[in-house]
């Protein structure tokens, strides 16, 4: 009755339509909240990465979307294991979707090692880095296994000099490609969707890289959408 997982290695074109299906449900939940999102930037005083998880947090759940009774493991802001369903198949998925907010920073969104199954490939200080992810590709379970999507969500907000009020401006939506889909989106170094991370190897710092929205949108145009905040409209950018 379930689509297994594992035969998305050998139908890698269903990969892609089950995570564009996805990345348009939190597009979807997102523009619904917008003008609510945009409400509690300006109102609430807490850390803006906070408030920006509770914000992803709570667009999903009032919109409301099918559930497994698993619990997923993971150093994402919202998971959920869930179905997907579709005219000709239906199939487990462990959704994972993380929450950044940030002044002044349109083109990236951080990410860990821990947040993607892709192999980090990229040029960082003039030498090749091939490093993988360590989310798994299919999230394993005894009752039958999960696909692994990963979508990212991105707060543009700006302070007021005035009032010290944060008023977010737009938000990014990204869908970061299953490490199936290595090949396509990263397969060398220098054939990448990355941009050097805000880690610091010369102290310690645990790797971390940066998701650039224009590489990915080069391999996928789709893979990014971009909401605008009332009362614009919203074209799904394909």
């Amino acid at each position: 009755m379930l689509l297994n997982p594992s035969s998305l290695f050998s139908d890698l074109d269903r990969l892609e339509e089950i995570e564009k299906a996805s990345l348009r449900l939190v597009t979807q939940a997102l523009f619904d909240y917008r003008g609510v999102a945009q409400e509690i930037f300006r109102e609430e005083t807490d850390n803006v990465a906070d408030i920006g998880e509770d914000i992803t947090r709570e667009a999903l759940d009032q919109m409301g979307v099918s559930k497994v009774d698993q619990r997923l493991f993971g150093k994402v802001d919202y998971k959920r294991a869930r179905y997907v369903f579709h005219p000709e198949y239906a199939i487990k998925q462990a959704l994972f979707v993380d929450s950044k907010a940030e002044k002044e920073s349109y083109g990236v969104a951080r990410v860990q090692v821990t947040q993607t199954s892709l192999r980090i490939r990229q040029v960082r200080a003039g030498k090749n880095v091939d490093i993988q992810g360590l989310l798994p590709p299919i999230f394993p379970d005894q009752t039958g296994d999960y696909i692994t999507t990963t979508v990212f969500v991105k707060y543009h907000y700006k302070t007021n000099s005035a009032n010290g009020k944060n008023l977010l401006e737009s938000i990014t939506v990204a869908a970061l490609p299953n490490g199936m889909l290595q090949n396509k989106y990263n397969p060398t170094a220098t054939d990448t969707i990355w941009v050097a991370g805000p880690d610091s190897p010369q102290r310690g710092e645990d790797f971390r890289t940066r998701l650039s929205f224009a590489r990915l949108q080069a391999k996928a145009r789709w893979r990014v959408q971009r909401i605008s905040m009332p009362p614009s409209e919203f074209v799904w950018d394909s």
